[in-house]
């Protein structure tokens, strides 16, 4: 991971704010590319004069993830519900209640997910399965990736060359934030499903 991160690197060092866009919608499309890290290492590069300002940062950045997110969405909302149709009647009755929680929570849901590790480089999917209207996804897609990247370009700018000691701290930090909410997740479905068994007996 941390070879794959330093590949990243290099490329937006090479390529500069034209790499840093391709990077970021790389990473909105399921690529583990590292975005939490990647947006604060290209504003420091910023502060020394490698890219033009943590500003053009924040924008390119945000614009990648627009994109990007635009395109996973787009996959899961024209072939999602096809192949979910091929499972049969189960499958069906589950992808109606993704629907359902869509409809009910999907703004906040798409929003929250844009600072969450790991899992905001898939978050655009299941909107696009559950069909999600595009004006809602994109709208807290772009606000959530906007506050993640300004912020995020900002800290580098200001940290400097002391990112190079908490980078290693985040990395940990996104891993173990990333777990724990998919640990929660499964305890909180599991739970539910044992409720519901018990009601039905």
């Amino acid at each position: 991971m941390e070879q794959l991160h330093a590949l990243v690197l290099d490329f937006i060092h090479h390529y500069g704010l034209l790499g840093l866009f391709i990077v970021m919608a790389l990473g909105n499309v399921a690529v583990p590319v590292g975005t939490e890290l990647v947006v604060p290492a290209a504003g420091a590069a910023a502060g020394a004069g490698h890219l033009s300002s943590w500003v053009a940062v924040g924008a390119v950045a945000t614009l990648g993830e627009i994109v990007g997110g635009a395109l996973l969405y787009a996959i899961g909302y024209y072939a999602g519900p096809p192949v979910v149709h091929r499972f049969g009647k189960r499958a069906e009755h589950e992808l109606a209640r993704v629907h359902s929680y869509y409809e009910r929570y999907g703004k906040k849901t798409v929003f929250i997910c844009r600072f969450i590790p790991v899992i905001r480089g898939i978050a655009s999917l299941p909107p696009g399965i559950s069909r999600m209207q595009k004006r809602y996804f994109l709208t807290f897609h772009a606000f959530g990736s906007a506050i993640f990247c300004f912020g995020l370009a900002y800290a580098g700018y200001a940290l400097g060359h002391n990112l190079d000691v908490l980078a290693p701290l985040l990395r940990r930090f996104s891993i173990a934030l990333a777990v724990a909410l998919v640990a929660a997740v499964v305890a909180f479905l599991w739970l539910r499903r044992r409720r519901g068994a018990e009601a039905s007996l």
